[in-house]
Formats: C-alpha cells, sequence, structure tokens
C-alpha cells in the first residue's frame, strides 16, 4: 500500500508539474506569436524598388516588387510604412524619411550610402568613359567610403535610434553589380567591372562595420546575388535599359536577392 501511494503522489507530482510548465509556456509562446510588427522601410533606390516597376505616382519610384512591401506582406505585418525613396543620400533619410518613425515602430530596414559616393556618376564614367576615367571614379568612391561616408552613416544610424527607440534596425548592403566572364562587344571590359565590383566590397565592408557599431544587423546582399549580376545568363541586375533604373535589380532581383537576404536575418 505505500508503495500504491508513493507512485500515485509522485504521478500527482509530475501531472502538476507540466501543467505548471505547459501554463507558462503556452502564454509565452502566444504573446511571442501575437507580438505585432510595425515595419518601416527606409532608405535609397535598393530600397524604394527601382528597376523592378511598376511605381507609385510619387517622384520616388517605389515599387510593391521591392523587398520591403515583398516582407511585409509575407510576414503579415501590423503596420507598414514606405518612405524610401529613388536618389536618396544619408541627409535626405534625416530631413525627409523619419517622420515616418516613432516609439512604436518594431522594425527599420535601410539601404543608404551609395548615392552619398556618387554611385551614378562612378557608373556614368566606367560605362562611357575610358579606363583611366573609370579607375579615378572608383577611387574617388573608395576613398570616400571609407573617409566620409563613416560620419554620415553613423548619424543616420543613431537618428534612426532616437526616433525608434524600440525598433530593430536592419541595414542591408548592395550587391556586386557585375560578372566578369565574357559579355559581348558592347560591354564594359572585365576590368572595369572588377574594379566596380571591387568598389562594392569596399562599400559593404564600411557598411557592415558601421552597422555593427550602431548595434544593428547587417543584411550582406552579395552571396544571394551571386552569379546573377549583369552578364549572368540570368541576371538580376540590370544594365543601361533605362537611365534611371540602370544598374538596379530588377523584380527577381528584389524576390530572390534582397528579400532572401532579410529573411535570413529576421528568422
Amino acid at each position: 500500500m505505500p508503495h500504491r501511494l508513493m507512485a500515485r503522489a509522485l504521478a500527482a507530482l509530475v501531472a502538476l508539474a507540466t501543467a505548471t510548465l505547459g501554463a507558462l509556456a503556452v502564454p509565452a509562446a502566444a504573446q511571442a506569436a501575437a507580438a505585432p510588427i510595425h515595419y518601416v522601410a527606409l532608405g535609397d533606390s535598393y530600397s524604394s524598388g527601382v528597376g523592378a516597376g511598376p511605381y507609385d505616382l510619387s517622384t520616388c519610384l517605389r515599387s510593391q516588387k521591392s523587398y520591403a512591401p515583398l516582407w511585409a506582406a509575407a510576414n503579415n505585418v501590423a503596420s507598414f510604412r514606405f518612405p524610401a525613396c529613388g536618389g536618396a543620400v544619408t541627409a535626405d533619410v534625416l530631413n525627409n524619411q523619419l517622420s515616418s518613425l516613432s516609439s512604436t515602430t518594431t522594425m527599420v530596414t535601410i539601404t543608404v550610402g551609395g548615392n552619398d559616393a556618387g554611385f551614378a556618376d562612378v557608373m556614368t564614367s566606367c560605362r562611357f568613359g575610358s579606363t583611366s576615367s573609370c579607375t579615378n571614379a572608383v577611387n574617388q568612391a573608395k576613398a570616400f567610403a571609407t573617409g566620409t561616408l563613416p560620419a554620415r552613416l553613423d548619424r543616420t544610424y543613431a537618428a534612426i535610434r532616437d526616433r525608434a527607440p524600440n525598433a530593430r534596425l536592419i541595414v542591408l548592403g548592395y550587391p556586386r553589380l557585375f560578372e566578369t566572364g565574357s559579355c559581348g562587344l558592347l560591354a564594359m571590359s572585365s576590368h572595369k567591372r572588377t574594379l566596380l565590383n571591387e568598389a562594392a566590397d569596399v562599400l559593404a565592408q564600411v557598411t557592415a562595420d558601421r552597422a555593427a557599431a550602431a548595434g544593428a544587423t547587417f543584411a550582406d546582399t552579395r552571396p544571394t546575388f551571386a552569379g546573377h549580376g549583369v552578364c549572368a545568363a540570368q541576371p538580376w541586375i540590370r544594365d543601361v535599359s533605362g537611365v534611371i533604373e540602370a544598374y538596379h535589380p530588377n523584380a527577381d532581383g528584389y524576390r530572390h536577392g534582397y528579400l532572401p537576404a532579410l529573411n535570413a536575418v529576421t528568422r
């Protein structure tokens, strides 16, 4: 009889412990699952979706095929604000986009810095100029990226933190734009394409370093775009197919390049 009583007592204790743990775990899991996501997508053309089309009626060339609205739709966010704007530099983010942030914002993404470093001018010099003019433009951009851009990024990330103190900040980088193999008679030389990819690596490293210093998460898009740059069999980057859209991701680039990079740091 004593053994039966002891067995029953032990069984009752196990049942009680299981029920107690279950009661604690289930609400915690439910609370985590129910936590609303208030998402704001800041940045330049690589966030607004230039290259993907079609665009909204603003002058910012925002596309619902960009990575930000795709992520928002897939994750059933509680709110989504999309002030990212084609052509934006860090000053534009500070002056025109931060009003979308608040203490209720829980997630912020941003691409910025490429236009500060003279992205458009560098691409023009390399696409239509001589090898020496391309080299000079790339070297100037790299010097700016390592010398001047870090402070601009620091100010931008700090301002985002001030406006959205409860948000996770995710900084997405830029991809390498080119494959360096054979690309036809009218393409940029392999040497120019290599120079531009090296500049992209410098910009990615600077951005990653400043994001880390700000306590932000850096999402590197170079691996996801690998093999799909200009001159690839299936390019996710546009060549000179349009003045505005040139050297920006196409719809596949945002869906299969940028979105997986964002997914990798949010899951």
